[in-house]
């Protein structure tokens, strides 16, 4: 009986590390396999090609030009075909004190953000957990605006009022602060009272619109946006200085000025996310660049679909993707990219579709000068010089 006892003891013992080692460490060792599928180095300096270095003297020509002269305060780098052919950072992270910027230094990504919730949103959609022309109301409950599909929301077609505008005309309180909940209870319920546009009958601009997709990829997946957005992209690929803003976590991110060196306050509006508050640096953009670019992050049929335009009501080259705006040139190249503007900073990221260049601006003292850096791809034909103010 005593031996019986012992065996048994023996048995579950054993069954129990056996249970332990195949589902802790192994599992942990699968995650771990999973987690670097997508991880991204950024290739070391090597000599340029002839190519590469015509890259190379037009962005430090609209380096010196543009930006130094204009006293900027920020980052600046541009790749061809995913390798760093120039970069450079300028002044301090409190403008006028503190350490200098450098490649570690993270910038609010203003509206770029809405590129990183749009791929979120489709990286859903991949997997099969949401349909992006169902009915927004099926994933989120008690959305009343029955005709608005998610791709409405993410090609700013859903008709939807800014709720940077809405939200203090219907009452709210500019002494507290305004997450997205609240803002999505806001427009349901002063609907009667907002001006509400018909379902893609036409191209807005609209923070409204993204800020509800986080608020999707949090129902869908389960997760808090942060959590999400750090699991399914910052961490695998890299990112490691990427991140959402967390308002309760303000005097840890980097502030923005006004031109004239003046401190940006923050203000009710600042924990809203999806639309903006994504923090990152221009190598960690880079990464994501490149990983876009792998095919092993999206199948190219969701990058068909994430960079092709849907506004055709006006003649002319701008348009609108899913979370990229684009210059569809008559030439027929194509620039997808993204520009950001909150408080002080702005933002510019570029991807020049067939020549296989990225041109990443980032900075926390407004300058409008930032969204003139198409203009490095005066080298390439079939672009033109574009100037470029749109947030």
């Amino acid at each position: 009986m005593l031996k019986i006892k012992v065996f048994l003891v023996l048995f579950f013992a054993f069954s129990s590390l056996f249970y332990f080692v195949e589902n802790y460490l192994l599992g942990n060792t699968t995650n771990s396999k999973r987690n670097s599928i997508y991880r991204i180095e950024i290739a070391p300096a090597s000599p340029l090609t002839n190519t590469e270095e015509m890259l190379r003297k037009s962005s430090s020509r609209f380096f010196e030009e543009s930006l130094v002269r204009s006293r900027f305060n920020g980052a600046m780098l541009v790749a061809y075909n995913g390798k760093i052919v120039f970069e450079e950072y300028a002044g301090l992270k409190e403008v006028i004190k503190g350490d200098p910027i450098d490649s570690a230094t993270s910038f609010h990504l203003a509206s770029v953000s809405k590129t990183f919730t749009a791929m979120a949103v489709l990286k859903l959609w991949e997997d099969g957990k949401i349909n992006i022309d169902e009915k927004v109301g099926k994933y989120i409950s008690g959305f009343p605006f029955k005709e608005i599909t998610v791709r409405n929301l993410l090609s700013h077609r859903s008709g939807l009022p800014n709720y940077v505008y809405f939200a203090e005309q219907v009452g709210w309180n500019r002494k507290k602060y305004l997450h997205n909940d609240d803002m999505l209870n806001l427009l349901i319920t002063n609907r009667s009272r907002l001006k509400i546009g018909r379902p893609n009958a036409y191209f807005d601009y609209c923070n409204t619109n993204y800020a509800i997709l986080a608020i999707l990829v949090e129902k869908v997946s389960g997760q808090s946006f942060a959590a999400y957005m750090d699991q399914t992209f910052f961490t695998p690929i890299g990112m490691m200085n990427t991140f959402v803003f967390d308002i309760n976590k303000t005097e840890k991110v980097l502030p923005s000025f006004k031109y004239n060196n003046r401190l940006e306050p923050m203000m009710f509006l600042d924990a809203v996310y999806g639309d903006k508050n994504i923090y990152s640096t221009t190598r960690d953009l880079l990464k994501w660049d490149i990983a876009i670019n792998s095919g092993k992050l999206f199948k190219q049929e969701t990058l068909d679909q994430a960079f092709r335009g849907y506004s055709y009501e006006r003649r002319g080259v701008k348009n609108y993707g899913l979370g990229w705006r684009l210059y569809e040139m008559p030439s027929g190249k194509k620039i997808v990219y993204h520009n950001g503007w909150w408080h002080g900073n702005n933002t510019v990221y570029s991807k020049l579709m067939q020549d296989s260049t990225t041109i990443i601006v980032l900075g926390n003292k407004f300058n409008r000068n930032i969204y003139q850096a198409k203009k490095i791809a005066g080298i390439f034909s079939g672009y033109g010089i574009q100037l470029d103010d749109d947030d």
